[in-house]
């Protein structure tokens, strides 16, 4: 088996989504191509794998440490003061006496003194990356030679079948075998904070997040050939001068400059003309070429570098390159991601849009409806913002006993619970889509334009509409139709922005930066947290800048597209860049 699998997949370049298109072929022929089977592969076949394909991490390329110490030597400025070195070395070993060692000692000192710090502080930086990720390293159930066995993410190859299940963090692209649909939380990749249902034979992507069900998957990306890797791969191969060094450059190579046509005119004065000295004229050579450097410089700005990581330390941002400090101060646009950056990633329910459709209730009652149709444990993005309404979550069963609970499905698109009330009698309670439960209403002809007014309304500002709706079960039996289904009203959903987004907006706007929002969510959704976080509403998808729906704003340019606009909406990790 592992010298059949070299000959099909013979290394990893051959083996890509593009290229074999596993996330469109049906189930069976995934299996066919993968050349794995629903119990898994055995032990040898994952370790074959392996190899090929490498371990499912975004692999660092090693380094040496003393090529990357000397590295912070190699820029203008360490040029001059390295040419000085050998100067008073080399060239000033003449004219009857020996090597300037004092010179020589000090310009050295210097320079290790420069390298030194930047190189700690780096090395610092990145233990302590390197631990943190440590702590953090996934595991994953893997189905091999038959046996569910918990293992490390990072030995995970191609054609593996792996358990997913509640909490868990997708840890590969994999395509889902047979069972009950997923909620996957896509923010990490896509930045929408509402949940995407996924069912038999649909994708999940590496770094997505399991919010409800479980069920089994086979593998068909791992590492840098993973959607996630991908993006990541293409930030890491982006080389991109920083502000700082090029400021250092330009100081480097105007001191080059000028010491260079000093020394030449000095030459001419001293020998031909003065007819001075050897050692004479190369000490003053010397003096000019070490005081026309400042020398002093590197070590202050290494110092200062080093001095404000250490206070980042202290409020818990890790600095991995010493130049971005500089660079992150003088930022004047600010790119930020909507969910869990300008808000919780949690979403709530916004009390003062709740629509009451039954004379009979208040808000309260129909929270309260609403809860009760939510499960308390194993809960969901809605769930749990249906529980979290409540003073209490043991509210949501207070009083009442629960007899069956229809969880979510994407058939019915809603959850019902049948119970008995503290006077015996039977009733059934449903939170789902409108237009679903809408359509089980008695009242849906009467109703009907105004519930769906208000729906529109609220999705005009981002918010996305719950349904409620209660009957009574007179059979007082469990799988019986119960009475007419009465519409109690519709709960508007939101993430809301953080208590402390609007404070650092403004205080960032008071310090001359720019804070423009990047969401992987609708545009509607992002207007609204705009105007909630006072960001502004002018917005615009990501296609206008990859090529598409140019027709609707062909007399905006690009260029000004970008400045003026306060953010862009439909980002996937891939498009991050671009922007």
């Amino acid at each position: 088996m592992p010298e059949d699998l070299k000959q099909q997949l013979l290394a990893p370049e051959n083996f890509n989504l593009e290229g074999i298109d596993l996330d469109r072929l049906p189930l069976n022929e995934v299996f066919g191509q993968l050349r794995t089977t629903r119990q898994g592969l055995s032990s040898e076949d994952a370790e074959v794998r392996l190899k090929i394909f490498g371990s499912n991490k975004l692999e660092k390329k090693p380094e040496n440490k003393f090529l990357k110490f000397l590295s912070f030597m190699w820029n203008p400025l360490s040029w001059v003061m390295e040419a000085a070195a050998q100067m008073a070395i080399v060239i000033a070993n003449g004219g009857g006496q020996g090597p300037d060692w004092q010179d020589f000692v000090g310009i050295v000192c210097l320079l290790i003194i420069n390298s030194s710090i930047s190189f700690i502080e780096e090395s610092n930086a990145e233990n302590a990356t390197a631990a943190l990720m440590a702590r953090l390293t996934p595991k994953t159930k893997v189905l091999q030679d038959g046996q569910w066995k918990e293992k490390d993410a990072a030995v995970l190859v191609p054609g593996d079948i792996i358990s997913i299940k509640f909490g868990d963090v997708i840890p590969a692209d994999a395509r889902l075998l047979e069972g009950d649909p997923l909620k996957i939380d896509h923010s990490a990749l896509t930045g929408e904070s509402l949940t995407v249902t996924k069912e038999t034979g649909d994708e999940v992507f590496s770094g997505s997040t399991c919010k409800h069900g479980e069920i089994e998957a086979v593998v068909i990306a791992t590492g840098v050939h993973s959607f996630f890797g991908k993006a990541a791969d293409l930030v890491d191969s982006t080389e991109v001068v920083g502000h700082f060094q090029q400021v250092l450059t330009s100081i480097g190579n105007f001191c080059i400059c000028f010491i260079t046509v000093g020394m030449i005119l000095e030459i001419i004065v001293m020998f031909p003309i003065q007819h001075r000295l050897y050692r004479d004229g190369i000490n003053n050579l010397l003096v000019l070429l070490i005081g026309g450097t400042p020398i002093a410089m590197p070590t202050v700005l290494s110092i200062t570098l080093a001095i404000a990581s250490y206070r980042l330390s202290q409020r818990g941002a890790i600095t991995k390159r010493m130049t971005a400090i500089e660079e992150m101060a003088r930022m004047d646009v600010l790119c930020s991601v909507k969910t869990a950056a300008l808000t919780l990633n949690r979403l709530t329910v916004d009390r003062n849009l709740i629509e009451v459709f039954n004379r009979d209730m208040d808000k309260d009652i129909l929270v309260l409806l609403a809860a009760r149709a939510s499960r308390l444990e194993n809960q969901d993005a809605i769930d749990a913002a249906i529980i979290n309404m409540l003073a209490d979550p043991k509210e949501a069963r207070a009083n009442i006993n629960e007899v069956h609970f229809l969880p979510f499905n994407p058939v019915d698109k809603r959850t019902a619970i049948t119970y008995t009330d503290s006077e015996g009698n039977w009733y059934r309670a449903s939170k789902g889509a409108p237009e679903q439960i809408l359509n089980m209403c008695r009242e849906k002809e009467e109703i009907g334009g105004k519930v769906h007014e208000i729906i529109n309304k609220l999705a005009e500002k981002g918010l996305r509409s719950l349904a409620v709706a209660v009957q009574e079960v007179p059979e007082m039996t469990e799988d019986s139709p119960g009475g007419p289904w009465s519409f109690c009203g519709l709960l508007p959903l939101f993430d809301p922005p953080r208590h402390d987004s609007s404070d650092t907006i403004h205080r960032a706007l008071n310090l001359g930066v720019c804070v423009k929002m990047i969401t992987g969510d609708h545009l509607a959704i992002a207007k609204e947290t705009g105007r909630r976080l006072s960001i502004g509403t002018n917005m615009y998808p990501s296609s206008l800048l990859l090529g598409r729906d140019k027709d609707e704003n062909e007399a905006l340019p690009v260029d000004e597209l970008i400045e003026k606009t306060d953010g862009f909406t439909d980002v996937f990790a891939d498009i991050n860049m671009k922007l």
